[in-house]
């Protein structure tokens, strides 16, 4: 499956909206790890975000998300089961209580309860689970959302701004956060300078292309990340799509599948510029 390989597989695959393209008609592959998208207000970082969960359908080509087609009604649901998205307003949800919020989206995702009490553990949301969101600071309010976005352990995380409003310290304390929710976490930002320091590879959507920008190595806990990958647009898939899966010492096999597929995979650039 296309999932052992890349997580996002786009087949001439273009956005539309207003009558302009967000994205024109492009080929691209984007592998496992942190993923920043950047690109000034308009430019579609939102829209696409939510192609990519399933929310809007591709004008035109196709797109392939964890191995599932996104054209295939048969497959949406398998695939929306593995994955979490937080778009960039949630304060539908401000009158809500933290447990009461994140049990609902547990329910919603047909999960446990048990699985709640461990999301809220791991998030450190234990002393405010009988609060609402609106009482709460900016960064336990998105610490919140989090809980309610990964309850059911997905493979692919998109977050839309999520450390738009955060102070400068609190943005770097979730930073090791956000990079360990799901194997392939994909986040948009306002600028690159935010985006760049932490993210594996960052891109810049800007009149319908996608373009790569330069990263630089910046060490998280634990010790995972501190290398960045080359240059040149993003994976592009190519040889057998059921290659050998290796696990690492120390890596759950979910990580390990999404880093080792950064050795098999050859970086072409994006997009073809068809379109109008």
């Amino acid at each position: 499956m296309i999932a052992d390989i890349s997580t996002i597989v786009a087949r001439e695959m273009g956005v539309r909206r207003g009558g302009r393209w967000l994205l024109r008609p492009a080929t691209f592959g984007i592998a496992g790890g942190v993923i920043g998208l950047t690109g000034s207000p308009g430019a579609g970082k939102s829209t696409l975000l939510a192609t990519f969960a399933t929310m809007r359908r591709p004008h035109v080509g196709a797109l392939d998300i964890l191995g599932y087609a996104t054209g295939s009604s048969a497959d949406l649901r398998r695939l929306r089961a593995r994955i979490g998205y937080l778009p960039a307003d949630f304060g539908w949800a401000a009158g809500l209580r933290v447990r009461d919020f994140v049990a609902y989206s547990a329910s919603y995702k047909r999960t446990s309860m048990p699985a709640v009490q461990a999301i809220l553990e791991r998030l450190e949301l234990g002393d405010v689970t009988a609060m609402k969101l609106g009482m709460l600071p900016a960064d336990v309010r998105l610490r919140a959302a989090l809980a309610a976005t990964c309850v059911h352990d997905p493979d692919l995380v998109l977050l839309d701004e999520p450390l738009t409003g955060l102070t400068d310290q609190a943005a770097d304390e979730l930073v090791p956060l956000l990079s360990s929710l799901a194997p392939t976490v994909l986040v948009t930002g306002p600028s690159a300078g935010r985006l760049a320091g932490w993210c594996d590879q960052v891109f810049a959507l800007a009149r319908g292309r996608l373009t790569e920008l330069a990263t630089r190595p910046w060490p998280v806990a634990g010790g995972v990340r501190g290398s960045r990958l080359p240059v040149g647009g993003p994976a592009i898939l190519t040889g057998d799509a059921a290659g050998p899966r290796v696990d690492a010492p120390g890596r759950t096999a979910r990580a390990a599948t999404a880093l080792d597929a950064h050795r098999r995979l050859e970086r072409l650039p994006v997009g073809s510029g068809a379109g109008g």
